[in-house]
């Protein structure tokens, strides 16, 4: 099967949609698939060996040129393709990292979804003259529906189906700002229908983005996450519990407000003020754009204010390595987001270290608990409730293995790379089939989310 998968950089960050993307193309290279994973914006950021390939479209400096100045909607192909440049476009990423704010992107969200109508109309152009005289693809692979304008093109033109992944585009429509939300909104909805299937990543963000986006509920089918497991299987925690070691509580992920730093800092201070938490440490790492320092320095005074700074780590961003062994200093790990997160990798990937997870009952996490076993839900946006569920395996060490090894087995089974190509494939199939999507098939994916 010949595959174009069109993904997205995310401006210098590791983030996990590009680090699903890459996986996933990656897998299926190996079953002998040819897969173009093919970047826009900025090239993509990944921890592990990249698949990504050499083209890349809609450029963030010609994407952003082309937005302000009608001059560049004009300019020619040669002058385009200084500005596309791989190593200028990764210079402007390192500066970019804040620049993505959705509040300030309404009017280019809009044209890009506008597509041939919209400001960006010969990039659309150009990526779809390359799909067509050059990839030739069976199927082509949106990343994002904020993608579904370039579909009506590239059906015309290459008389293919296309398939658009839902990633937690939500959180980014949320923060957009009127007169272009509604605009938006109204240009996805007409935008949808030329998309043949969509694919979400656990049955929570299905329901949600097909009420959203008025969609039929059956053309939305849910593939589940999958990561490398390679080096996760060669983590083995002892069964034996030091009472005099610390206990070590963590966090990876971006360090925000909408991914619970804050929520989990007043958990961690709230747990600190009762007795017998003496050896709990905390450790968070993860990305730091340069709009949220203020809001790591508020975090800072506050835990520096309780007298608890010489108890936490503040890791930073880690590679592949870094990350396994951030993983193997932990005992316990919480993402607390905010928002009802679809996606949250780092969960999974803690479950395959052999971790206990506490997280809020809300997003991809209540389907996750049910199928591992490896974690306890709480209570959402209470840091008490989440303190309590830390507590609860703090006092109970024996429970904290158990759950850490129940979790670590279910994932090592159910969300490996192999099981997500599985269900990706099984998409491409019924859809190159021609045969309407059933929300419950194929079989994997019952398996996968229950």
């Amino acid at each position: 099967m010949k595959i174009a998968y069109i993904t997205a950089g995310a401006a210098g960050m590791y983030c996990g949609t590009c680090l699903h993307d890459n996986t996933l193309a990656a897998t299926l290279m190996e079953r002998g698939h040819e897969v173009s994973l093919t970047p826009t914006y900025t090239p993509p950021r990944t921890d592990e060996v990249s698949v990504v390939g050499e083209h890349i479209f809609f450029g963030a400096i010609n994407v952003y040129l082309q937005q302000k100045v009608a001059l560049f909607r004009h300019t020619p192909r040669f002058f385009d393709s200084l500005l596309d440049n791989k190593r200028l476009l990764g210079m402007v990423s390192k500066f970019a990292s804040g620049a993505n704010d959705p509040r300030m992107l309404g009017e280019m969200t809009l044209s890009m979804l506008q597509a041939e109508e919209g400001r960006q109309a010969k990039e659309l152009e150009k990526m779809v003259e390359w799909l067509e005289d050059i990839l030739q693809p069976d199927i082509v692979h949106l990343s994002f529906s904020l993608f579904a304008g370039f579909a009506r093109q590239i059906k015309e033109r290459l008389g293919v189906p296309v398939v658009c992944s839902l990633q937690g585009e939500d959180l980014f429509l949320s923060e957009l700002e009127e007169p272009y939300l509604s605009r938006v909104l109204q240009t996805l909805r007409e935008r949808d229908r030329d998309v043949d299937a969509f694919v979400a990543p656990c049955r929570y963000y299905a329901e949600l983005m097909s009420a959203e986006h008025g969609l039929p509920r059956e053309r939305v089918y849910v593939a589940r996450l999958g990561i490398h497991t390679e080096g996760f299987r060669d983590m083995e925690r002892s069964g034996k519990a030091d009472s005099e070691a610390p206990v070590v509580l963590g966090c990876l992920a971006r360090v925000c407000p909408e991914k619970g730093t804050a929520q989990l800092v007043e958990a961690f201070r709230l747990l600190c003020e009762q007795p017998g938490t003496e050896r709990l440490r905390l450790r968070i790492a993860g990305f730091l754009r340069d709009r949220d320092r203020e809001f790591l320095e508020e975090q800072q005074r506050k835990l520096a204010g309780a007298g608890l700074a010489g108890r936490v780590d503040w890791v930073g961003e880690v590679d592949l390595r870094g990350k396994l062994d951030f993983f193997s200093s932990l005992d316990i790990f919480s993402m607390p987001t905010v928002y009802r997160e679809p996606k949250g990798l780092p969960v999974l990937e803690a479950m395959a270290s052999g971790l206990p997870v506490v997280q809020p009952a809300h997003g991809a996490f209540p389907e996750w608990i049910e199928h591992t076993g490896g974690g306890v839900l709480v209570e959402p946006l209470s840091p008490q409730a989440l303190a309590d569920g830390i507590r609860e395996l703090l006092d109970d060490p024996d429970k904290r293995l158990r759950l850490g090894r129940r979790g670590r087995a279910a994932v090592l089974e159910s969300f490996d790379h192999d099981a997500a190509a599985d269900d990706m494939l099984a998409v491409y199939e019924r859809v190159l089939a021609g045969r309407d999507a059933k929300v419950d098939e194929p079989e994997t994916r019952r398996s996968a989310v229950g």
